[in-house]
């Protein structure tokens, strides 16, 4: 089986394995998990930022962070296609007692002058706007990437009016492999910044928010009150720390084989638009002989397990456990059919 429905179907590798199994372990709710706060002091250090939490999931970090950043009844700013509004469950309501503005970005992607057209008048009939969330790489943007003079633009209009700039950046070490940008730059900008490492980096679980001493000090509260606290965490948090030290640099290869698959879609007559393919990300169009869920069927047949995200459109998506081999099996499928 070829499995591209997602980077989060990744297995560790057994060096990573290796490192979770002789991994230094305590209790990480008293703050005595070695492992633990050894991958929190890197991610902080490494975005030049305060403190860090290490979390169970993306979607709470993410959430623990709206809670962080807003009171009931304020307004978040975001993409209508964002993790945070699209696939958390309708945490912003159910979690922090906020609402949302959606704004119809390009890919996934908001402007400045987007935003800065967002903010609601200080008036008692409105919610206060508080908090704007980008998504980088955007998912259902095809992993588009933001380019960082626009997410500049935005800290500004977000510092003239006194909001909060949260990062979903899930899939974010794809953007900065992509883009050649720096941890550092991002940690100038952002209050907070949600990083998985179940994606790309290819560990079995877990996010990591960071932020301020202050923010990441009211986090473990709201962590705890979810549920998020755990004991001997140091397993998973080792093979966090394996994945940032050796699974960083490799994911341009993702990017490659995403870019030859690509190239083999364009020459078929059932492919209709292809949204730009920057990382590991590949979502097109379906017209003619086929449906999107036919087509995903059909693929299946061969082997090959990729994901209809509506009637007319398909997700690819490359990550550590597709291998070049795959990836030419998949192009040799692909022309035949």
């Amino acid at each position: 089986m070829i499995d591209f429905r997602s980077d989060t179907v990744t297995r560790p590798t057994p060096p990573m394995i290796d490192a979770m199994m002789r991994a230094a372990v305590g209790d990480d709710v008293f703050g005595e998990d070695p492992s633990v706060n050894h991958l929190e002091r890197m991610c902080h250090t490494l975005f030049g930022m305060e403190a860090a939490i290490f979390c169970p999931s993306g979607t709470m970090t993410n959430q623990i962070a709206i809670k962080c950043h807003t009171q009931p009844g304020d307004e978040v700013i975001c993409d209508r296609l964002s993790h945070v509004y699209q696939y958390e469950g309708g945490g912003i309501a159910f979690n922090s007692g906020a609402s949302v503005r959606l704004i119809e970005g390009d890919r996934g992607r908001i402007t400045a002058e987007q935003v800065k057209e967002a903010i609601n008048p200080n008036d008692v009939h409105k919610p206060v706007s508080s908090l704007v969330s980008l998504e980088n790489t955007a998912n259902r943007g095809g992993g588009a990437c933001y380019d960082f003079a626009d997410i500049q633009s935005i800290k500004e209009v977000c510092l003239q009016n006194n909001l909060k700039l949260h990062l979903d950046g899930a899939r974010l070490f794809n953007a900065l492999v992509a883009k050649n940008e720096t941890f550092r730059q991002y940690g100038e900008v952002f209050d907070s910044i949600s990083i998985c490492l179940s994606k790309g980096l290819g560990t079995p679980v877990g996010s990591v928010l960071i932020g301020t001493r202050q923010l990441i000090a009211k986090a473990r509260r709201i962590r705890k009150i979810f549920g998020g606290g755990m004991r001997q965490a140091g397993f998973m948090a080792a093979a966090g720390i394996y994945a940032l030290e050796h699974h960083v640099a490799r994911l341009a290869d993702d990017h490659r084989h995403a870019q030859e698959i690509a190239t083999a879609l364009r020459g078929k007559d059932f492919v209709g638009e292809i949204l730009p393919v920057e990382t590991n990300i590949i979502i097109f169009g379906i017209k003619g002989r086929y449906t999107a869920p036919e087509l995903a069927a059909r693929m299946k047949e061969e082997g090959i397990f990729v994901i209809a995200i509506s009637p007319t459109q398909i997700r690819i998506v490359v990550h550590l456990d597709i291998h070049p081999q795959d990836v030419k099996k998949t192009i040799d499928v692909i022309n035949s059919l």
